[in-house]
């Protein structure tokens, strides 16, 4: 395995367990997550759709062939995410940037998959689902 493969496994690896360990506090309409959701006018279909979104984007990014299309999701959904936390919800959200950051950070990743997977696109637009 060479570095660059080794790299895109830690960050798809990244990315993907953060936004799946989100999923427990979307799905279970934790307290955190309806406030959220419900601050910026979108609870309960914003939180679902949000957290089912983020579960596809996951699971194509841990499989080789379709990391691509779940870092282009993934960078997608987190850039919606920095946006209101930017605009609507503030950094701070809950008493801490927890959330914040761990939306940084999987748009980080993602975007530098896009970037070592660009190669996919041609195939990417070929995949039939």
């Amino acid at each position: 395995m060479n570095k660059v493969n080794i790299i895109s496994w830690v960050l798809r690896l990244v990315a993907a367990i953060i936004m799946l360990q989100t999923l427990y506090f979307k799905f279970t309409a934790q307290e955190e997550s309806v406030q959220l959701f419900t601050a910026l006018g979108m609870e309960p279909w914003g939180r679902i759709g949000t957290g089912v979104l983020e579960l596809v984007a996951s699971i194509l990014l841990l499989i080789p062939r379709t990391t691509l299309a779940g870092a282009v999701l993934g960078a997608g959904l987190m850039s919606g995410a920095i946006f209101f936390h930017l605009t609507k919800l503030g950094i701070n959200f809950g008493g801490d940037a927890l959330l914040f950051s761990y939306a940084v950070i999987v748009f980080i990743a993602c975007a530098i998959l896009v970037l070592l997977h660009r190669k996919d696109i041609p195939r990417l637009l070929q995949l039939k689902f």
